[in-house]
């Protein structure tokens, strides 16, 4: 059968439209697809959560995909090792005992592979610049707009998504929490930012920093540290994975 452009368009438009209608409302909407949250979005979605993921980069993984300053290698330590294995990561030891290492393409690939087969639906190329409060008392939604619009200064008005619960996983700058302490002052949700880099205690910590920080809102990942003032943890990721299975923990208690 000959190929047909104008039918390759009208498929393609016709199955987002009508994924991205679905999603308008959500049990959980995350937003950053990094690490954490693709761990949380996986955890969830295989649990029968209906799972947003809205990603302002055109690619997923955060900053999971450069590694240790371009070299494209994480490294993990021994608590996250269950995790690894869940997502057939493969890695090895490295020189220092308690340390283990692996690629960082294989490990973005395969979050991403398996919150995706889990049922979790990821948006990219979609920015969060608002949250939905009814009264300033819990978080209800995001207020959504294309990345596009956002790099472009364009006044386009944006579009709303409805969720029993929102998860922060946007890294440092803890974006959604910042919307919050920004607009909503009766939330008394001070982002403090993150402390300079010691790896050792920002991994210890950051399981405790994982948590709902407004009703409605949780943060995970670094920015979960952001909104504790917890310091920078650099290339090591088993707390980012770690920190992304609790927020499911939390959230499917909350749901």
């Amino acid at each position: 059968m000959a190929l047909d452009d104008i039918k390759i368009s009208r498929v393609i438009i016709e199955d987002f439209l009508k994924t991205l209608i679905d999603y308008c409302e959500v049990d959980v909407a995350i937003v950053g697809a990094g690490p954490s949250g693709l761990v949380a979005s996986k955890k969830l979605a295989e649990k029968g959560a209906k799972v947003a993921v809205f990603e302002r980069k055109l690619s997923v993984g955060g900053g999971m995909w450069g590694g240790g300053m371009m070299f494209p290698r994480i490294v993990v330590q021994e608590a996250a090792l269950p995790l690894l294995n869940e997502f057939d990561i493969k890695y090895s030891e490295g020189r220092e005992t308690g340390y283990y290492v692996a690629s960082s393409i294989e490990a973005v690939s395969k979050l991403t592979a398996s919150a995706a087969s889990s049922g979790a639906q990821i948006f990219n190329l979609m920015s969060v610049e608002d949250v939905m409060t009814k009264g300033g008392k819990r978080v209800e939604g995001l207020v959504i707009n294309w990345t596009a619009v956002e790099a472009a200064e364009l006044h386009v008005d944006p579009l709303t998504i409805k969720s029993k619960l929102v998860i922060d996983c946007t890294g440092h700058p803890a974006e959604v929490c910042r919307i919050v302490e920004r607009k909503v002052p009766e939330a008394a949700l001070r982002v403090p930012g993150e402390r300079p880099m010691w790896a050792e205690k920002g991994e210890k910590i950051l399981l405790d920093t994982t948590r709902e920080v407004y009703p409605g809102l949780l943060a995970a990942g670094m920015a979960a540290n952001a909104v504790s003032g917890g310091p920078r943890m650099g290339p090591i990721f088993g707390g980012m994975l770690l920190s992304g299975a609790k927020a499911a923990e939390v959230a499917l208690m909350k749901i």
